[in-house]
Order: structure tokens, then sequence, then C-alpha cells
């Protein structure tokens, strides 16, 4: 088993611009150990809307404790196959953040998503603040004997309503504050981002951006394009909860199959 310090540091290596980490993301054990099994998987990463739909809630209603007991599975699934472990931590949990890094880090994860969108309160934090938070992240990290300990910094600007030059300035004020990558949410509502949109973004942050891969629909950036958009390429690829999505309709497809008495 890798010690925990070095696996940290192998996460972190692994996002290089134009030759992105590809993250397939999980929800549970048995997720998991699927993706966990396959020889291309580099890293196991959770999804937290995948997460709380597993237990029954709305993703603004998963709970730390709730994202502290998919981890704890998940975590041991990591073990077992000595793959590092990021987990999608939402907001961070207002007060709670440093407790939960904590027990984050006491499970073995060595990485986190962290988004600056601030449900408690209802709105974004102010950059200065949010930089704050992922500073705190990486101290607790540190002091828990993970220094390379990686944030995937979110910024939900563009979600509601603010302009691309603030998400990217902001985007580049978490990377300043030490996250690996950040990720400039343009959500469900609002489209995602477009084409121009993640070349920009790309460019501007020299490629330390992580990208949603688009498997939901048709027409979404291919890996090949996001390895060189904007002229350097991306540092990491996700899908969120689209395997989650899709794996939750074949199961009612076959269920169907089933229970109407069709073979197989």
């Amino acid at each position: 088993m890798t010690p925990q310090p070095h696996q940290a540091t192998a996460l972190k290596a692994l996002h290089t611009s134009g030759q992105p980490l590809i993250l397939t993301n999980i929800w549970d054990a048995i997720s998991a150990r699927a993706i966990a099994s396959l020889p291309q998987t580099a890293a196991l990463a959770t999804a937290s809307y995948a997460i709380a739909c597993a237990a029954g809630l709305d993703d603004d209603a998963l709970t730390l404790d709730a994202n502290l007991r998919a981890a704890a599975a998940v975590a041991v699934v990591a073990r077992e196959f000595d793959k590092p472990l990021t987990v999608d931590f939402q907001d961070g949990y207002g007060d709670a953040l440093e407790e939960g890094v904590r027990k984050l880090v006491a499970l073995g994860a060595v990485g986190i998503n962290l988004e600056d969108f601030a449900r408690e309160k209802g709105g974004l934090y102010d950059v200065d603040e949010a930089v704050s938070r992922i500073k705190t992240v990486l101290r607790v990290a540190g002091e828990a004997g993970v220094p390379d300990f990686v944030v995937n910094a979110r910024t939900d600007a563009l979600l509601h309503g603010r302009p691309l030059d603030e998400a990217i300035a902001r985007g580049r004020a978490y990377l300043d504050a030490g996250a690996t990558t950040a990720f400039i949410w343009g959500g469900r509502e609002r489209g995602g981002t477009t084409r121009e949109e993640v070349e920009r973004m790309a460019r501007e942050l020299g490629g330390r951006l992580n990208v949603i891969l688009v498997r939901v629909k048709p027409g979404g950036l291919t890996i090949d394009e996001l390895r060189g958009i904007g002229g350097c390429g991306v540092a990491r690829i996700s899908v969120g909860p689209q395997l989650m999505l899709r794996t939750t309709h074949a199961i009612a497809e076959e269920a169907e199959k089933i229970m109407k008495g069709e073979g197989v």
C-alpha cells in the first residue's frame, strides 16, 4: 500500500495540462470497485450529486455526515486497489470545514473538490474568504501529514449570473492560493459552457482546469479535443453524476424486461 503522502504527490502529478487526469466519478463501494478494477483507472473520485441520490437526498441536502459515510465506504475500495481518492466535498460545510477535512484525511483521502457557493448563506463566498478556505484545507491536510493534498477549486460564478471574467479571476485566485486545478462550473440550468468559453478558460488559467466530459447528450467536447483546447489543453476531466444517471436508466430498463417476462 502506497503511503498516503506519496499518493497525494502522485495524484497532484497526474494533473498535467494537455495530458489530463480522467476521472469517472463514483458514488458507493459497488461503483468504486467497478472503476478501480479497470487498469486505466489512475484515481478514484466521488460525485456529491450521485452520493446524495444514493442516500435519498437532493444534492443541496447532502450533509457532512452522509458524505463522510459514503467516503468511508469508497475509501475501503481505494485502499484495496491502492488508488488515490479525492472526494467531492461540496462547499466544505461552513464552519465544519476543518473537522471535515481532518476526517477525510483520516479515511485516506488525498484530495477534495471544494465549491465557492456557500449553501448556508445562499450565495458565493467573497473571493478572499474562498481563498482563505482553500488555504485552510491545505493547512489542515499538511498538519495531518499530507502536504501535497489536492484541491480542485470549483467556482459557481457563471451559474449565478456573474461574467466569465469574474469566473476566470476567481479561478486564478484559487490557483494562487494553492489549488491544483480550477473548475468553472457552467451548470445544467445555464447549459454548461461553450467551446469558446472553455478555450479561453484553459488559455488564461494555463491549462490548470477541470472540465466535465458530457456523455448524456451529443455534441460535447471529446477527450482528444480537450487535450489541446486553448493551445495548452486541460489538466483534469471528470464526468460528475453521469455514470450514475446512465446506470439507473439501465437498471430500470432491465427490471422492466424482467417484469414483462422478456428473455435475456
